[in-house]
């Protein structure tokens, strides 16, 4: 194939970012199949990659994306329209407007639907998780399975059982109504961190942390009143804003004290902090992007404000009692207070941590901050063995090497 010219490549791109689950949400509710929606809107990119370079990128390339995956999901239903049913979606998708206000008004239900319906918690979270990152922002099946540690074949079989369950438990295309509203939103919320985290623990999958970050984007210009949506987007803008540094010239994965500051991305510290400004209240997210706030604005590791950090971490644990947060508070205790007395409160937690994967690192990092080098070096081994990525176990390496 010859190669994109950089302009055809970037509004393609551009396009598949911000159009994918918008044409997917439509069809989707149009045809009531899953799987002719996303067939048809590949198929309409696939032509996009052929056509676009030949004849130049379109004055509206939404429209034309639009247009081509209606006509390839009515050529896929003429092809199975051998009932009424089938016959009765081709004539839906035949009349699904591609312009007009009223249309921008049905595109944003149409996400607003596909998210929370790909969130749904009838569905098992790896499934939604999975689902979110396919049907809604377009990864390719081979690269979440990449994220999540498992093959192409067993991700697409997930794909397909999730697929299943909502059509034979009959999950509701919709947005719940308002006395759901709010624990559902929370669970959307807890999908798009998981998928954020899952590409962000490392850096080779940058284009899920990426896509959890655009379908964010997403969830607050559809729900703009939502402070907790707000306070997510801001948390994973601020720990995002920092991936170009997290990374020396030898590949290798790079604590937050260590990384050149120079090279975070200013821009998007600043936009999270805009969303923070703009959540009128402190919920668990809003609270967490304020702690991630705390580290984006330190000029120096030794400038952070550990004392702040610790009494929002206080407030958090507060509002949401979890093991998970009481070690990270710990951690920070130890940075605010010294070694041992972190080292203390993590021994005193000790029962409630056993789930977490990493405590051991972070033993070992408190030992060596006490100057216990033999405990720190034997807590790197135990983090090592636990390692679920090679940047991560070449991080933890480094740092035993670095004992002597």
């Amino acid at each position: 194939m010859t190669e994109l010219a950089p302009t055809v490549e970037a509004a393609i791109a551009a396009a598949y970012r911000s159009d994918w689950g918008r044409i997917v949400a439509g069809l989707i509710r149009r045809t009531g199949d899953w799987t002719i929606a996303e067939d048809a809107t590949q198929d309409a990119f696939s032509a996009a990659l052929t056509r676009w370079p030949r004849d130049g990128v379109p004055d509206r390339p939404a429209a034309w994306l639009t247009t081509v995956a209606r006509n390839r999901a009515i050529d896929r239903l003429r092809s199975v329209a051998a009932d009424r049913d089938r016959a009765r979606q081709w004539t839906e998708v035949e009349t699904m407007p591609t312009t007009g206000n009223d249309t921008e008004l049905d595109i944003e239900d149409d996400r607003l639907r596909l998210i929370f319906t790909c969130c749904h918690p009838a569905l098992p979270l790896d499934a939604r998780v999975a689902l979110t990152l396919r049907t809604v922002a377009g990864l390719p099946v081979d690269e979440i399975g990449r994220a999540f540690l498992v093959t192409e074949t067993t991700m697409a079989q997930r794909l397909v059982r999730a697929r299943r369950k909502i059509d034979h438990a009959a999950i509701p295309y919709r947005v719940p109504p308002a006395e759901l509203l709010a624990d559902r939103l929370q669970g959307v919320l807890a999908v798009l961190y998981l998928a954020f985290n899952a590409g962000y623990s490392d850096p080779a999958f940058d284009d899920v942390a990426a896509s959890a970050v655009s379908l964010a984007e997403a969830l607050v210009d559809l729900m703009p009143m939502e402070s907790e949506a707000r306070g997510l987007l801001a948390l994973m803008l601020l720990q995002r804003s920092r991936r170009f540094a997290r990374i020396d010239a030898n590949g290798e994965l790079l604590a937050l004290e260590e990384q050149d500051r120079s090279r975070w991305q200013r821009a998007e510290i600043g936009r999270g902090v805009a969303m923070l400004d703009a959540a009128r209240e402190r919920g668990p997210y809003v609270l967490q992007a304020l702690i991630a706030h705390c580290h984006a604005t330190a000029p120096t590791a030794e400038d952070t404000d550990w004392p702040h950090i610790v009494e929002l971490y206080d407030e958090l644990l507060a509002r949401v009692p979890s093991p998970v947060i009481a070690f990270n508070r710990a951690i920070a205790v130890g940075m605010c207070d010294g070694a041992q007395v972190g080292l203390a409160l993590l021994a005193e937690l000790a029962p409630q941590l056993s789930g977490i994967r990493l405590v051991p690192a972070a033993e070992a990092d408190l030992l060596r901050r006490a100057g216990r080098v033999d405990d720190a070096a034997a807590r790197y081994r135990d983090a090592i063995a636990v390692a679920t990525t090679d940047a991560e176990r070449a991080q933890l390496r480094r740092r035993l090497d670095a004992l002597g």
